[in-house]
């Protein structure tokens, strides 16, 4: 487990979520807290997480709803989720398991069966596995953490520029249409402008820019873009 992954946490209850908030960042996880789904959303806009905790009974759009949105969304879909709920029976287990939920914590329950539950879970999916990319220059990606570096300082990227990074630092040298990048880092179900792709190369850039690195993602006037470390 690395210390500092990230765990967004969805409970409408104030002490509930207090507790797991407390129980979660005793045992070294970084937590985002939400209330209901819709600012659960919002955090996404901005985050990465590495598992979501999940209270099935939410006002407006509940767990199942939400599990299913997530599922939706391929640049979130991979997200594990475990499901916080006072619903123990076969029939509704197997309805959240359809949707997309990795594993049940039934209320009331244990803090420690919690962390158990949640480190198998982030054990099965990845999530906790160190995966480090860097370049020789100084150029880093956790992405246990979530996180890019440059020469040890943070690099603050969005959760898009955090992909299309991830994935040029993994595939450098190769020239990428604005197409093929899509599929890639988007994914293959969105239907979006390709000019999307530039816009978030222009923020990437930018992002890189103070460290000296947004020389690193090129432009193949006519084709589309490459991450190297040649000039």
């Amino acid at each position: 487990m690395a210390a500092d992954s990230q765990i967004l946490v969805v409970e409408d209850e104030d002490a509930v979520r207090e507790l797991i908030v407390t129980t979660l960042e005793g045992a070294g996880y970084q937590v985002l807290p939400a209330a209901d789904a819709e600012q659960a959303q919002r955090l996404l806009g901005d985050n990465l997480p590495g598992l979501v905790l999940l209270d099935w009974m939410l006002p407006g759009m509940n767990g199942l709803e939400f599990t299913r949105w997530l599922k939706r969304d391929d640049g979130l879909r991979e997200l594990p989720v475990i499901m916080l709920t006072a619903r123990g029976d076969e029939a509704n287990k197997v309805q959240g398991l359809e949707a997309g939920v990795d594993d049940y914590v039934t209320k009331p329950f244990s803090t420690r069966e919690l962390l158990a539950r949640i480190k198998a879970v982030m054990r099965r999916s990845g999530t906790d596995a160190a995966e480090l990319v860097r370049i020789d220059q100084g150029l880093q990606i956790d992405m246990t953490q979530h996180r890019v570096s440059a020469n040890e300082q943070v690099v603050n990227v969005g959760p898009t520029e955090f992909r299309l990074l991830h994935f040029f630092m993994t595939h450098p040298e190769r020239v990428y249409s604005r197409s093929q990048l899509l599929d890639q880092v988007w994914g293959r179900n969105v239907y979006i402008e390709e000019r999307t792709v530039d816009v978030h190369i222009r923020r990437l850039r930018k992002a890189l820019e103070p460290f000296g690195f947004d020389e690193l993602v090129q432009t193949v006037r006519g084709v589309g873009y490459r991450f190297s470390s040649q000039a």
